[in-house]
């Protein structure tokens, strides 16, 4: 088996979490989704465990974050496309979310991203690699 990625996300209510990230088109694995956490699949070998708040903090001794008042991590996603960029912002504003930012065209890449209903801020972009501009 291949390296996998699992995010661990606190949220504060799992049915609003379940609803909000259900109808930006994201599926969750049964087997290990339940009323302590869910268990979102990104990618074939990318998933966000989204723990409700005192489950996550049996794993940590440090203080959970509030990611409404503090950012502790940017979630960066790519798409396909730039209308799949606008379409997954746009069906987060509708499920609730909001837009923190401004959705950025620097002509090989388009930025925009979304919050969720706890504050966590998820980048989406699409970029052209190959009409990047040089660095250095």
């Amino acid at each position: 088996m291949g390296r996998q990625i699992f995010v661990n996300l606190p949220v504060k209510d799992i049915p609003r979490t379940r609803s909000f990230f259900t109808a930006l088109g994201f599926e969750f694995n049964p087997k290990f989704s339940n009323d302590q956490g869910l268990c979102m699949r990104i990618a074939e070998d990318i998933f966000a465990m989204l723990l409700a708040e005192p489950f996550f903090q049996g794993f940590t001794k440090k203080p959970v974050a509030d990611a409404t008042k503090t950012t502790e991590v940017l979630l960066a996603l790519s798409c396909e496309s730039v209308a799949e960029v606008d379409a997954l912002v746009a069906k987060a504003i509708t499920a609730g979310g909001r837009a923190p930012v401004e959705r950025k065209d620097l002509g090989f890449m388009v930025q925009h991203g979304f919050e969720d209903p706890d504050g966590h801020q998820w980048e989406v972009f699409w970029m052209d690699p190959k009409a990047a501009p040089p660095q250095g």
